[in-house]
């Protein structure tokens, strides 16, 4: 017999045999020597109590704008979701970006202690407590919420530096407008100011219209309690509106009859019309997170582009992909549905050759608001030529990510 043949035999034999032997109740190895999918968790209170992510999930936030989170003095900062490891739309609630007024604790509140007040120009001034809230009609709807601090340069190296300051999750709460309603608001009362429990007290003044259409106090997040990070056990919801006027750990809601100027609104106002008027709703966005900058293709073939949409002006109508540096423009696929205020993912099927290229999307809205590339800012904002190009107001110019030819991706913004 062929020697070769012998030996095939003797292994194929010692192959039945062992399978035969676990499948009739072999001894096994003890569960710490098991490694692959051999291997099984074990219940523990850890595990039941709450859920625990597998050990080979690694996502994680960072620190965002330079500065360290918690910092020397234990305050915490601006934190950046890591939304090249996104899938969907909604960010898990400890993964959810976290942005703070001027570095703050975050605040220990008892709920069963904790009160919101709201007062001012009204007929009823009225003390809530978590009880009452969550005694009254509820609506639970999906929304992005987007730091002004998002914003691209050519120093940041992937998409949780470029973007990572937004996220979006189904958040559960009573509409403001029904609690102004009990409260009655008073003729010429056509502003609010929203206050929080930070220790650098956390306010911002809001437009009574935008109060009145959509705003939602939450004390729900992602199908639980809101977490401290996000303002628990009530935030305040403004959606499409800039960050900071989401006011976390909300705690008073004073109605009057101007515009007041505030800790929070300090730095973020401009008397020049053209700031301030982009300087409260987030224009159309959009950004491609897989392929992304830091990522790396292994070769030339097929790729599912994927990345995120999302626009204060409404509901993303449709997003499209550009390959070859804007030279030719391609309708994504929208997955799911499109909800205003929220994040949208889109996909796009790109089968590459190998060659050097560049990678960018754009978002369009319901209300026909075009995405701009960085150089049409630059342009609107009047900027001369050949200086590098800076967005003033909300900065939701085009992210361009380019594809060398070994796979690698960097951001592309000159």
């Amino acid at each position: 017999m062929d020697p070769k043949q012998s030996e095939r035999r003797k292994f194929l034999k010692r192959s039945v045999a062992l399978a035969g032997g676990l499948g009739l109740g072999a001894a096994k190895p003890a569960l710490g020597q098991l490694e692959g999918p051999e291997a099984f968790l074990r219940g523990s209170p850890e595990i039941v109590g709450y859920g625990k992510r597998s050990r080979f999930v690694t996502s994680e936030r960072i620190p965002h704008g330079g500065r360290a989170s918690p910092d020397a003095f234990g305050l915490d900062f601006h934190i950046a979701a890591p939304l090249q490891d996104s899938v969907g739309v909604i960010t898990p609630s400890s993964l959810h970006y976290m942005g703070t007024t001027r570095g703050s604790f975050v605040p220990d509140i008892d709920p069963d202690k904790h009160r919101l007040m709201i007062h001012g120009m009204v007929d009823n001034p009225i003390v809530f407590t978590m009880d009452e809230l969550k005694r009254l009609p509820s609506v639970t709807r999906l929304h992005f919420i987007e730091c002004a601090g998002n914003r691209s340069n050519k120093r940041h190296t992937t998409v949780q530096e470029t973007h990572g300051m937004t996220s979006c999750a189904e958040w559960t709460g009573v509409l403001l407008s029904t609690l102004l309603k009990e409260a009655g608001v008073q003729a010429g009362a056509d502003w609010l100011v929203a206050e929080g429990v930070e220790e650098v007290k956390g306010a911002s003044s809001l437009p009574m219209s935008k109060a009145m259409e959509d705003c939602i106090v939450c004390y729900g997040m992602n199908g639980e309690a809101v977490r401290p990070q996000q303002g628990y056990p009530l935030r305040l919801l403004v959606p499409g509106f800039e960050g900071i006027f989401n006011v976390k750990w909300l705690r008073r809601i004073k109605v009057v009859d101007q515009y007041y100027m505030t800790y929070n609104d300090f730095g973020h106002l401009t008397q020049d019309p053209d700031g301030a008027a982009l300087g409260y709703q987030i224009g159309p966005k959009s950004v491609i997170t897989h392929p992304s900058g830091g990522q790396q293709m292994p070769g030339p073939g097929f790729y599912e582009v994927s990345g995120l949409a999302w626009s204060g002006g409404g509901a993303v109508k449709r997003v499209e992909v550009t390959t070859d540096g804007g030279h030719s423009w391609f309708d994504a696929e929208i997955r799911g549905t499109a909800h205003r205020h929220a994040h949208t993912r889109f996909t796009f099927p790109w089968t590459w050759d190998g060659t050097a290229c560049e990678l960018q999307s754009r978002c369009i809205d319901e209300l026909g608001q075009i995405q701009p590339s960085r150089a049409q800012a630059a342009e609107f904002w009047k900027q001369p030529v050949g200086q590098p190009p800076r967005v003033k107001g909300q900065d939701n110019s085009i992210q361009p990510w380019r594809v060398d030819a070994d796979g690698s991706i960097h951001n592309a913004i000159a």
